[in-house]
């Protein structure tokens, strides 16, 4: 491992500390501890050094991110959304463009990546929000839900449609006609800082918008979705391992009928498939990151199998962990119980379990003819 990045587990663990249930009952996360992890380029580590960031692969940016989801699913997502606007800027932006916003994500600044609405959740073809030319300006009208970290952002990615395409464009969270508002009581990673964010004729100049604009929407989408989806996965590696480290002390020390826990056959399966999926997480995981650092054609489909694998053993073995602590981890507040409600979340965002499925059902039969 490299020392950079032993030393960033590290510090991590030293922020985060034992405050990760009290974060999460109180629904917030700490900015000035958000703010912290983005000036070392912790947020976004895949960043390039010319840029401020820690220059990271795809593995070494998996290990981090599973560390820090054992640790705080709220503060996993806060990663995978400053990693989803840095890919996205790295990815459709011109020089100027990275030059100017990727140092704001590395310095210190919080951004959120804005694609869902009311009406458009995985069919992308339905988003409603408009980009317009208005000379050397655009102007931008829109609804969007559920947009991870608006509640802390600096800076909104937000995805609509450009005349007959589609843009990314760069939204100051200040800029007049902009609001922000958060979701109450969200049952899933609840610090994470969701928030549904109105944009009422929200003028910017035109040079906000990544690349110019009229990309693809359905490819405009998928090129952020994709680092979304890896990073997710890699997560829920570090929820099962939270789970197993739980599940694993709780049954090695309760004695119910005269022996540990962990003895009773029933209870020493969950533990044995709660290993096999951390196992089974961690391996798929690792083979998308390999992908993604050899730049693979397989890269897009080893992802959705990983997120899709990862997210559905995360959700069945918090499950399991519950039902290994009972009363003990059936409180709010416990890493299990917690667990439990953010691994489910898991199975919905960037593309839920259901749309995974069709893909790689799709896949499947390509590779079939």
């Amino acid at each position: 491992m490299p020392e950079w990045l032993a030393q960033a587990r590290q510090g991590v663990t030293d922020l985060v500390g034992d405050q990760a249930a009290e974060w999460d009952l109180a629904g917030l996360l700490p900015t000035e501890t958000l703010r912290t992890l983005g000036k070392l380029g912790l947020l976004c580590a895949e960043v390039s050094p010319a840029y401020g960031g820690v220059g990271a692969n795809s593995s070494e940016n998996g290990v981090l991110t599973a560390h820090v989801g054992s640790l705080c699913s709220s503060l996993r997502s806060v990663m995978t959304s400053q990693g989803m606007a840095a890919w996205t800027i790295q990815r459709l932006g011109d020089a100027r463009q990275r030059q100017e916003y990727l140092p704001r994500l590395t310095g210190g600044e919080l951004a959120a990546v804005a694609f869902s609405e009311r009406e458009a959740g995985s069919d992308v073809t339905a988003l409603t929000t408009r980009i317009r030319a208005d000379g050397d300006t655009v102007v931008v009208d829109g609804r969007k839900t559920w947009t991870t970290v608006a509640r802390y952002a600096d800076l909104i990615v937000v995805f609509g449609r450009y005349g007959d395409e589609g843009a990314a464009v760069v939204v100051p969270a200040e800029t007049p006609g902009v609001t922000v508002r958060p979701v109450p009581n969200p049952s899933g990673c609840r610090a994470a800082g969701h928030a549904d964010v109105d944009l009422d004729a929200v003028r910017l100049p035109a040079s906000a918008v990544l690349g110019g604009g009229g990309q693809q929407l359905q490819l405009l989408v998928t090129t952020a979705l994709s680092y979304g989806r890896i990073s997710v996965a890699w997560g829920c590696v570090g929820i099962l391992r939270a789970c197993l480290l739980a599940a694993g002390s709780h049954a090695g020390t309760r004695r119910q009928f005269g022996r540990p826990l962990a003895e009773h056959q029933l209870v020493a399966r969950h533990l044995a498939e709660l290993m096999a999926a951390e196992q089974a997480a961690t391996r798929v995981c690792e083979h998308a990151s390999r992908c993604w650092d050899e730049r693979s054609p397989e890269m897009v489909i080893a992802t959705v199998l990983a997120k899709y694998i990862g997210s559905t053993e995360a959700a069945r073995g918090a499950a399991a962990a519950v039902q290994v602590l009972a009363s003990a981890g059936a409180q709010d507040g416990h890493v299990v119980a917690r667990a439990y409600r953010d691994a489910k979340l898991m199975e919905l965002i960037e593309g839920s379990s259901e749309i995974c499925q069709l893909i790689l059902a799709q896949h499947a039969v390509a590779q079939s003819h």
